[in-house]
């Protein structure tokens, strides 16, 4: 059987059919600048105005000269003098127009993006650790870019455009036949029409290739942030076979996408020049007839070309319409995904007494049939310290996670101070422990950045303070640049433990009432261990502490052990009484040891 290697899959939020409530649900945010937004829409009633009185004017200079014999003077000279003006000011306005909007949408761009960034912290660590952060990247890039456009040429083309059309259409009616006006409006429905039917059409093509371009890009940074593994096994052929799968299948998405537009753009033209073609030809017949001047003429063909460019331009604003929505869908996909873990109604700050954590008959699974933990039960008293040991997938990481609610328990509780964790406040619980995680991942920053993000605002002596208790001061020292040394993207111009020591560092700098060590040292060399243990041990004293171990060597001075194992407590004591039983902990060591004496060895 052949296993196929990091297969690609569309994101979990991906969009559903174009919903236009969207679009309502962008109103509010105009309403930020009432002002501005009802000084763009004076600029564009002045502007449409002016366009509209240009082709009247040029009618009245080409009447003039087609009926006087005279040079130039006042009359003509104020007809032109006027169409200057009047051509200017239609440009003039309407770009004072989009000056005047364009704090309106980037204000919109910076909320909604603010909006989804701070939902994206709320939700829980499940939809993290399954999300494909490439198609993240490009959602959010795509649906922010694509609101700033809905609410400038919403707003600022569609309507004008229709003001327009009105205006001509009024135009026509008034001066000339009604045939005129009819002929303008059956062209404006027709073309209205095809421009819908065909974009809906075509926009299966506009998600086919978004999805696949999300693809693409994805593997594309799941490959460079893998970039050691790559060479590990010498894969970059096949990384690059792969991203040019992914790339094929995007252009030939792409391809499918411009040929639908070439058709769209062809009807549009054949609509657009058959309507002019028409009312030339009627305007022609009147004035071979003499029931209509030249310049009635040139009057008319001036609106037909001056209506149809904005009116092309229209279809091309449905269509960047239609696949901004698109875009938008998955931006609101995001907004609309549901957080797990929330507070309580007017759920209380922390009470922080003491600091006594109790886990009572906790149950926890992450997925149905996968139980985790089964009817756990412990305390750890204020002040104190409890180590958590076990085998690889006894359950140990989850009770750190638990605890610091990144999920919600199945069943039982978790108190502090009496208090159940899921009736305070996420932020406030939060701040009251802190976690020195297994696996350190840091900010493409520099190291203080990374210390002192412990603390914002934090000094820098506070920052050699806690790094001096990490025992990464004479390093940091040692380094050309110090504390503002780059660490790299995840921290990887730095070893394990010194990433682990920074944790450790920054950790110290919170100054957090209750510790979650989670396999602290795990990364560190024995002498580096012995030291950072004596300075954990040191903090520790003062706080509770829930202290996960594989390395059981780490932990034979704590107060008391709790063993896991599938899930349940098997074991609980001191080191020297879980030896004495001889169970679980008592094999663990042996195992351990030996191991050692092995590695010793050689």
């Amino acid at each position: 059987m052949r296993v196929a290697v990091r297969p690609s899959s569309d994101s979990q939020y991906a969009a559903g059919p174009t919903n236009w409530r969207i679009i309502l649900s962008l109103l509010p945010y105009l309403k930020e600048f009432r002002g501005r937004v009802l000084a763009a829409m004076l600029c564009m009633l002045v502007a449409k105005l002016a366009g509209v009185a240009v082709p009247w004017l040029l009618k009245l200079i080409v009447d003039h000269f087609d009926s006087a014999t005279d040079a130039l003077v006042v009359v003509p000279i104020a007809l032109l003098a006027a169409y200057g003006i009047f051509r200017f000011s239609s440009v003039f306005f309407g770009e004072l127009r989009d000056a005047v909007f364009a704090r309106v949408a980037e204000r919109a761009m910076r909320r909604i993006s603010l909006r989804v960034f701070e939902h994206l912290h709320r939700l829980d660590l499940g939809f993290h650790l399954s999300r494909r952060t490439g198609g993240l990247a490009r959602d959010i890039e795509r649906g922010t870019t694509g609101i700033s456009f809905l609410l400038r040429f919403m707003v600022f083309n569609i309507l004008p455009t229709l003001i327009e059309i009105g205006l001509i259409t009024v135009i026509l009616l008034i001066n000339f036949s009604a045939w005129y006006a009819l002929a303008v409006l059956g062209a404006v429905v027709l073309y209205s029409g095809f421009s819908i039917w065909c974009t809906e059409w075509r926009n299966r093509f506009v998600r086919e290739s978004n999805q696949l371009d999300n693809r693409s890009n994805t593997r594309a940074i799941d490959s460079l942030l893998n970039f050691e593994t790559v060479k590990y096994f010498g894969n970059e052929a096949f990384e690059a076979q792969q991203y040019d799968q992914n790339l094929q299948a995007w252009e030939a998405a792409r391809m499918k996408n411009r040929l639908s537009l070439v058709a769209l753009n062809s009807g549009q033209a054949l609509i657009i020049a058959g309507a002019v073609t028409l009312m030339m030809v009627m305007a022609a017949r009147e004035v071979s007839g003499g029931s209509m001047t030249v310049g009635e003429l040139v009057m008319i063909n001036a609106y037909m070309i001056q209506l149809f460019v904005p009116l092309n331009f229209l279809g091309f604003i449905y269509r960047e319409i239609r696949e901004a929505l698109t875009n938008i869908e998955r931006l609101f996909g995001l907004l609309e995904a549901p957080a797990k873990v929330v507070d309580a109604p007017d759920a209380p700050q922390l009470n922080l007494s003491a600091g006594e954590v109790v886990f009572s008959g906790v149950a926890h699974a992450y997925e149905p049939g996968r139980q985790i933990l089964k009817n756990v039960s412990l305390r750890i008293p204020a002040g104190h310290t409890l180590a958590v040991v076990g085998p690889s997938g006894a359950g140990k990481s989850t009770l750190a996670r638990l605890l610091f609610r990144f999920y919600d328990v199945g069943a039982g509780s978790i108190k502090i101070d009496g208090q159940d964790i899921t009736q305070v406040t996420q932020h406030s619980l939060r701040q009251a422990i802190g976690v020195v995680p297994q696996d350190t991942v840091l900010f493409n920053a520099t190291i203080g950045y990374n210390v002192a993000y412990g603390a914002p605002g934090a000094s820098e002596d506070d920052v050699w303070r806690v790094l001096r208790l990490a025992q990464l001061e004479d390093f940091v020292r040692s380094l050309p640049q110090q504390l503002e040394t780059p660490v790299g993207e995840r921290g990887l111009k730095l070893s394990g433990g010194e990433k682990q020591r920074i944790a450790i560092a920054r950790v110290l700098l919170k100054d957090p009432p209750i510790l979650i060590l989670d396999e602290a040292t795990s990364s560190l060399d024995t002498h580096a261990e012995r030291r950072i243990l004596d300075a954990l041990n040191l903090v520790a004293r003062k706080r509770t502490t829930l202290a996960i171990a594989h390395r059981l060597s780490t932990i034979v001075h704590a107060e008391r052990i709790l063993v896991l194992d599938q899930g349940q407590v098997v074991e609980q004591g001191s080191h020297h009484e879980l030896l004495a039983l001889g169970g679980a902990y008592s094999r663990l060591w042996a195992d351990q040891q030996r191991e050692q004496t092995e590695a010793s060895d050689t």
